[in-house]
């Protein structure tokens, strides 16, 4: 013990000595003052004050989700792990704001706070530490200019099929409903210019009706706050409404069915939910983060983000819209959009993009959130040529120091027919209209194989491996005549029916036991993580302890888990196409290895 206490005194007088002799160091220096956007000092300069947003420097880690395996656990370790961050890191500027009588509005999905502010208030949160950015929260032209208007009228040889609209027999979506897989127990959502909710189309289909009355909690969210006297909708509207026309048909074009002979939606088993992001096509970055943050954790009409629930969210969310730099989405904004559709994705909530129509060239995917690795970001091609569309966005796309192919897939959009307000159809074109076909693909896919819900990357994984494949000679990004994908079509063109058989082709089954007792393990957790691709699907064992998996044919590695056991793997398991394969796992309880160590240590 004396040994111990004068080597402790050596290093201390040691330090001291060494202190002494250091020249004299410089003050720190202050800290660096936020930097604050061109844009922010404009407004100021013409109008005395400024829409922005604070960006905060602290920033949640979310990669403890990728080790959860169900999308409820996902789910809520997102939402808390950016709720928790939220409310600690700008509790300090909210009380500065408050104190000074600011109206403002806070996020949690980025750790962000909208407010207007005059230069002196700027200035004064450019100096603070907690602060990184200052930047506008500008009004974008969210639904592309060059959208199309609606078609008033389409040749006879794209009319329906016995009531079914012939996109949708392009990609094999009637196929996959004769297999009994309609979308049934699978929630979609969308961020739009709202939705005619009651539309024969959409009305059965929207989880907030339940056949005689409707619930909007939950299950819609008016982003849209400030008072337009010429917006039909108003602001802060507490049933879903369209201000467009837009939002209703995508919607329609994920789920719609009349139940007669407008069979115009992928998948018309499954439910919807909505968020108005834009104000008659016109939106800001807060107003399409807004709606990301309501879809991670839904929330009443009259509640706030606070009373969010994660269990209500949605498996997909369908984005046809844009957000360009030109119009207010400068590089900071797309920061934040990106955590956004980032913490979607680690909560197992596939994110869907429209790639845009400003193609014809190359390296037109330009706007958020077709940009991003996290969306899934879908092309527009012709369903009755064959072709893509001239519009079309191409890629590559070039972006945080990275260069890769987008689109991912390609769809119909070319004179799609849909819904619109005032129980009205017509027809539409644009990459809007491709995009919601791969978000009701998901819905179908899930409901066919539902172990894979929330596992992401293994769904798209399946869309894109099954796409018909297409080449090109158009060489974008370097593209060669023969290279799938390519950065015209992606992977090819989205097969409904093709993803469910990949998905369904295979199967495992077998036990989980408690190695000890010989007794079986409920609840436990089942995961397939294919060893040449994603993590696969999870499934939970039941009261017998037994598990069941569909699966697509490759070899797997197949680890079972429970709450108090060790882990165990069964490596390079071969999953036949129409075959069933048998794994069985006896987990050993914790206390059998760890109890003999801590009873040896005592």
């Amino acid at each position: 013990m004396m040994r111990r206490s004068a080597s402790w005194t050596l290093v201390v007088a040691v330090a001291l000595l060494l202190a002494l002799l250091a020249p004299p160091s410089a003050a720190a220096p202050p800290p660096q003052a936020a930097e604050v956007h061109a844009g922010v000092w404009e407004a100021l300069e013409v109008e005395g004050e400024a829409q922005i947003l604070i960006l905060l420097k602290q920033q949640a880690d979310l990669r403890g989700a990728g080790a959860l395996r169900t999308k409820e656990a996902k789910g809520q370790y997102v939402y808390e792990a950016l709720w928790t961050l939220a409310q600690q890191s700008q509790q300090d500027l909210r009380a500065t704001l408050d104190a000074q009588g600011i109206d403002y509005q806070a996020f949690y999905i980025v750790n962000a706070i909208k407010a207007r502010a005059g230069a002196e208030l700027v200035r004064s949160l450019a100096a603070r530490s907690d602060v990184a950015q200052i930047v506008p929260n500008s009004p974008i032209q969210g639904v592309p200019p060059d959208e199309p208007e609606p078609e008033p009228e389409a040749p006879l040889s794209i009319r329906a099929v016995d009531g079914i609209e012939q996109n949708l027999i392009r990609v094999n979506a009637d196929d996959v409903w004769a297999l009994g897989y309609t979308g049934q127990g699978i929630v979609v959502a969308g961020q739009d210019t709202g939705y005619d909710w009651d539309h024969p189309a959409l009305v059965n289909q929207y989880r907030g009706w339940d056949g005689a009355t409707a619930s909007h909690d939950y299950n819609w969210h008016d982003a849209i706050h400030v008072d337009d006297p010429t917006n039909d909708c108003g602001f802060d509207s507490p049933v879903p409404c369209d201000d467009h026309g837009h939002g209703t048909h995508t919607m329609g074009i994920i789920v719609g069915d009349d139940g007669g002979t407008h069979q115009i939606g992928m998948a018309p088993g499954a439910e919807w939910i909505g968020c108005r992001n834009m104000d008659e096509g016109v939106g800001t970055p807060a107003t399409y983060i807004e709606c990301f943050e309501f879809f991670l954790a839904p929330y009443p009409i009259e509640g706030a983000p606070a009373d969010g629930d994660p269990t209500y969210a949605p498996d997909v969310v369908n984005n046809s819209w844009s957000c360009p730099p030109y119009e207010g989405c400068d590089e900071a904004a797309i920061g934040l959009l990106e955590e956004s559709v980032d913490a979607l994705r680690q909560a197992g909530i596939m994110v869907v993009a429209s790639a845009g129509n400003y193609g014809g060239s190359c390296e037109t995917v330009l706007y958020p959130p077709a940009i991003y690795t996290q969306s899934t970001t879908v092309g527009n091609f012709n369903h009755l040529t064959g072709e893509i569309h001239y519009s079309s966005s191409r890629g590559p796309v070039t972006y945080d120091g990275s260069t890769y192919i987008k689109p991912d897939i390609s769809a119909p959009g070319v004179s799609i027919y849909s819904s619109v307000p005032d129980n009205n159809y017509t027809w539409m074109t644009g990459t809007s209209m491709s995009g919601p076909h791969v978000a009701g693909a998901v819905a179908l896919l899930l409901t066919a194989a539902p172990d894979y819900r929330s596992h992401v990357d293994a769904i798209e994984y399946l869309l894109l491996h099954t796409a018909e494949p297409r080449k090109t000679d158009e060489g974008c990004g370097g593209d060669g005549p023969d290279d799938v994908p390519n950065n015209t079509w992606g992977w090819g063109i989205l097969d409904a029916l093709g993803a469910v058989q990949y998905a369904t082709a295979g199967s495992i089954t077998g036990s989980v036991s408690d190695s000890e007792i010989g007794g079986p393990i409920a609840a436990a957790e089942v995961t397939a993580v294919l060893v040449t691709g994603p993590i696969g699907p999870t499934s939970i064992t039941d009261p017998s302890g037994r598990y069941s998996m569909r699966l697509a044919p490759g070899t797997y590695d197949i680890t079972a888990r429970a709450f108090g056991y060790l882990s165990q793997t069964a490596s390079n398991v071969v999953i036949r196409e129409q075959g069933t394969s048998h794994q069985d796992f006896d987990l050993v309880p914790y206390q059998r290895i760890y109890l003999p160590l801590i009873l040896r240590a005592r």
